[in-house]
């Protein structure tokens, strides 16, 4: 059984930094394309960043672009999201995901298996 687990999460100010992690756990994820997504509240989840577990791929939302980070440590089957410059629009709860499917998605029903969340809090 796949689990997800996020931390990372906090309150911090604009301008500030804040490193989320995803332990997965479960199965061997190689093949795999590992996604971050947030929700604000009130507001649809949307996708926010992706990597290919075996290639290092990336890929990122327009609004995070330059900002924030993705990253895995295959050693540690971690996934990690690196997030700079954070602005009060960036408040929200941030869950990692795992999708099997082929190819980077960005789209939430790509991903099969999800974490609780952790919330992230901006203040400006």
């Amino acid at each position: 059984q796949v689990q997800l687990v996020e931390s990372g999460g906090g309150l911090v100010q604009a301008g500030d930094s804040l490193r989320l992690s995803c332990a997965a756990s479960g199965r061997a994820f190689s093949g795999y394309v590992m996604g971050w997504f947030r929700q604000a509240s009130g507001k649809e989840r949307e996708f926010v960043a992706a990597v290919s577990w075996s290639s290092g791929s990336t890929l990122y939302a327009d609004s995070v672009k330059g900002r924030f980070t993705i990253s895995r440590d295959n050693a540690k089957n971690t996934v990690y999201l690196q997030m700079n410059s954070l602005k009060p629009e960036d408040t929200a709860v941030y869950f990692c995901a795992a999708s099997a499917s082929r190819g980077m998605g960005v789209i939430s029903s790509r991903y099969g298996d999800w974490g609780q969340g952790t919330q992230v809090t901006v203040s400006s």
